[in-house]
């Protein structure tokens, strides 16, 4: 499993469905989520659980999506992650408070993604994106549109919130958001646009419902051969650590960080001078 802040699909696959498990993980996904919140109903809640801690504990490599705080899986929920030091995600996160609650049951270091899903949340993105444990933050945009009344696949009505999580995940320092789902599971041309718009606004991940979109979102957040033609060339220019000039452009520092990012993305970091 690569390590959270430097993925860009995170596959979710139901926690009362263990024959799925490995199957999600070999999709080629870069974090797989096994969910015991909306995927289990709740007479299943806690077979699901004893499904997923029996597979963790034999090796499976994992993201586990909890029960959401104040709900009566929480604790158990949290146990199972806290002894067997899995990722955590956690959903409708909505203060800082309950974050920082979270990281002290857990094992230090263990990364955590807060899904912001509700209009208090996004209220209080910055907060929850630099609570104890948050390694970046996820954008839950079907719930979210439900809780203001929006239609999810409405670009411009979820257009600022997208915008509130990215500059509050780079204000408390962590890495940029990983978008919400596309719900059309085979609309490979809804997916593709979905990534696109989100990787416009600095979202750099996003989440899959389904194995066959991994390779389309993997595809959509990988930077152009272009791109990183363009990133190569801008690196070398400024290696004289002077001002320089490139195709009738200035090559100053934030051309240069930006050359830089997108050679991070492709996971060929360079040092930034």
């Amino acid at each position: 499993m690569l390590a959270i802040n430097a993925a860009t699909t995170f596959l979710f696959v139901p926690g009362s469905r263990p024959d799925r498990y490995d199957k999600a993980v070999a999709s080629g996904a870069d974090v797989v989520i096994v969910d015991l919140e909306d995927a289990v109903a709740p007479e299943g809640k806690t077979a699901a659980r004893d499904q997923v801690r029996e597979w963790l504990a034999a090796g499976g490599r994992a993201a586990v999506r909890v029960n959401g705080t104040g709900t009566p899986w929480f604790d158990d929920d949290v146990a199972v992650v806290a002894a067997l030091g899995c990722p955590v995600v956690l959903p409708k996160a909505e203060t800082g408070a309950e974050l920082a609650a979270l990281a002290d049951r857990l094992p230090p270091g263990t990364p955590v993604v807060p899904v912001v899903e509700t209009a208090l949340g996004v209220r209080r993105a910055e907060e929850i994106c630099a609570a104890p444990g948050v390694v970046r933050p996820a954008f839950g945009s079907v719930d979210l549109a439900v809780d203001i009344g929006v239609d999810h696949l409405d670009d411009v009505a979820l257009r600022h919130t997208r915008c509130e999580l990215v500059l509050a995940a780079r204000a408390a320092g962590v890495t940029a958001p990983v978008d919400g789902v596309t719900t059309a599971v085979r609309d490979d041309a809804r997916l593709a646009a979905d990534s696109a718009a989100a990787l416009a606004l600095g979202l750099t991940a996003k989440l899959c419902i389904h194995p066959a979109q991994v390779p389309g979102v993997a595809a959509a957040f990988r930077p152009s051969a272009e791109e990183l033609a363009w990133a190569d060339r801008v690196v070398a220019a400024a290696e004289t650590g002077a001002v320089a000039v490139l195709d009738g452009a200035l090559v100053d520092k934030p051309v240069v960080d930006r050359a830089v990012a997108l050679l991070h993305r492709a996971g060929r970091p360079v040092p930034v001078r």
